[in-house]
């Protein structure tokens, strides 16, 4: 977990997520990486706690407020959507125009299915855009900004567009075991924590199965640190 401290301040850290990994414990139990979370409390009596989430399968930025005045006041700005949040996906195929914007409201696939979703018009409004930052020969490589945080957003939308994302065995054509890891990395966050400082911007770098479908894609390495 120190490792992955991506950065830390009196009211927040950032670690990076490994692909793969739960971020709390499911129904089913197992470990999760709130289990290592007493490793960061940097002298604190509490353990620092979640204030967002990301999929088992997504890799990156991961925000954790250190008490609870933190918490409170990063979960209103993740609620507002004052929080930048930018991905890096490895798509299959290719968008025709060089960027976009998707509105396509979501809802539960099925209740038996936990948080599988599905268009819906009937359902909670999700608005991604999305820029083509390089193209291969059978992949693209897209940065995706959701507006809104709904579960597997950035997924659906991806896969209705006709481009789903790499590695994705529920909307994409990964098969359901066996196949490569999610394309998908929160690489960057842009956090505006303090009201007399400027926004906190963290970068996460990429890893390492991503790497070489990106350089495909025109990607020359952490010289593309910074998002666009």
């Amino acid at each position: 977990m120190l490792a992955r401290l991506l950065y830390r301040d009196g009211l927040m850290l950032v670690i990076d997520k490994p692909t793969g990994f739960a971020v709390h414990r499911g129904p089913k139990g197992g470990l999760s990486l709130e289990d290592h979370f007493d490793t960061l409390r940097f002298g604190l009596p509490r353990n620092p706690a979640l204030a967002h989430r990301l999929d088992k399968d997504t890799s990156g930025c991961l925000v954790l407020g250190r008490h609870r005045k933190a918490l409170a006041a990063l979960g209103k700005l993740f609620k507002q959507g004052k929080v930048g949040k930018t991905y890096w996906a490895v798509v299959e195929g290719a968008p025709v125009a060089e960027e976009g914007r998707i509105d396509l409201p979501l809802g539960k696939l099925d209740e038996r299915r936990g948080w599988w979703m599905k268009p819906d018009r009937h359902g909670v409004p999700a608005v991604t855009t999305w820029k083509v930052m390089g193209r291969g020969d059978c992949f693209s490589w897209l940065a995706l900004r959701p507006l809104t945080g709904r579960t597997h957003q950035l997924r659906v939308h991806c896969a209705e567009m006709g481009w789903p994302i790499l590695g994705d065995n529920i909307y994409g054509h990964a098969p359901r075991t066996g196949g490569p890891p999610l394309h998908l990395h929160a690489r960057e966050v842009v956090v505006p924590i303090s009201k007399n400082k400027p926004p906190v911007k963290i970068v996460a770098p990429l890893p390492a199965h991503m790497q070489e479908p990106l350089r495909k894609c025109g990607w020359k390495g952490e010289a593309n640190k910074a998002a666009p």
